[in-house]
């Protein structure tokens, strides 16, 4: 509501992922849009989700638990028994130090999520995609935005999706839009 758009698939990508949609007419579907169990990954070896057992899903791309597998891959060692919230401040203290194994990290989510929005606009009709959660904060944020927008401009022209992220200023109003919005229960 606070866009003024309709057909926005919302994303939360922080502990899992998060997800809510508003079709083209405006309204909630009357289904739920959890998207951290839907495959995203259909090759064979693509990392397990130790919840579900199922391979590839969103959860192991777009969430902590996403940073988490890919830090050691991109070079970046942390203890084993640091929790998925501290290693993603770790990540997020190297990107703002300017480390180059962070930026691998925040972009190989970046054009993950690219490839993944344009799969998801095969299930869902989206305007807008509005990218959310403490995986998108600081400069990698910035960096996963770009990659996403980069992979559909170059492999997807005839998508037109904007990527976009709150500012606090749209966080506090959505909220309050939100709350004044909800039915009253009798």
């Amino acid at each position: 509501m606070s866009l003024g758009r309709n057909a926005v698939l919302g994303v939360a990508m922080g502990t899992s992922v998060a997800a809510g949609y508003v079709d083209s007419e405006g309204k909630l579907t009357h289904w739920l849009s959890e998207l951290a169990f839907v495959p995203v990954d259909y090759r064979a070896g693509g990392p397990l989700d130790e919840w579900s057992g199922d391979q590839g899903c969103a959860v192991q791309y777009f969430s902590q638990q996403a940073v988490g597998r890919l830090l050691p891959l991109a070079g970046i060692h942390l203890p084993a028994t640091l929790p998925l919230p501290e290693k993603l401040e770790e990540l997020q203290c190297l990107m703002a130090q300017g480390d180059l194994r962070a930026h691998k990290v925040y972009k190989t989510i970046g054009i993950a999520l690219g490839y993944t929005v344009a799969h998801f606009a095969s299930f869902y009709p989206i305007s807008a995609l509005l990218i959310m959660g403490r995986v998108t904060t600081g400069a990698g944020g910035d960096l996963i935005i770009a990659q996403a927008q980069g992979v559909l401009r170059d492999e997807f022209p005839e998508l037109r999706i904007d990527l976009m992220a709150p500012n606090e200023k749209d966080k506090r109003h959505a909220q309050a839009i939100a709350a004044a919005s909800l039915p009253l229960l009798v």
